[in-house]
């Protein structure tokens, strides 16, 4: 494992623990909203207060996964950031389902990518979770770009691949 550049490496590492920190941050109120977006009608105080339980989970669940994988060296890291946050999805879908939410009639293509996402939840893209989560997960993904493609110059490997002029 080449290291290239330990200050970008260093870097890398609090762009990645700031990352999950605004995923943590996130999370609670993203699930709420996931369950009102779909529950049909006013949401009950209990359903509320169990989407605000369940959104607290998710942020202990997949802020300490990713916080563990983040922590990790690039070269070490087994997934990515937004695969994990994609499973906060299950967290609203659990809530709607014990409710009795009708399933969503989803496309071939959709069922196929998340056969568990019955309610089409399933954040596509860090903005899904709000403008600090994407802009963290930006600056840690060109962190990420940085310190992989110095790497690849360090080991005489070059870039990752030819761009014709």
């Amino acid at each position: 494992m080449a290291q290239a550049d330990p200050d970008a490496d260093r870097k890398l590492a609090d762009y990645g623990a700031r990352l999950a920190e605004t995923v943590r941050l996130a999370l609670p109120g993203w699930v709420e909203r996931a369950v009102e977006r779909r529950h049909p009608g006013p949401l009950p105080d209990e359903t509320r207060n169990e989407a605000v339980a369940a959104g607290r989970a998710a942020a202990d669940d997949i802020g300490t996964r990713l916080d563990e994988l983040l922590a990790l060296d690039l070269d070490q890291q087994w997934t990515n950031p937004l695969t994990l946050i994609r499973t906060a999805s299950r967290y609203p879908t659990e809530i709607l389902a014990r409710q009795g939410v009708p399933e969503l009639r989803r496309d071939d293509h959709a069922v196929a990518i998340n056969p568990d996402d019955v309610y089409d939840l399933t954040p596509a893209a860090f903005s899904d979770l709000g403008p600090d989560v994407h802009e963290s997960g930006l600056v840690w993904g060109a962190a990420k770009a940085h310190v992989h493609l110095r790497r690849r110059q360090a080991t005489g490997a070059g870039p990752t691949r030819q761009v014709d002029p």
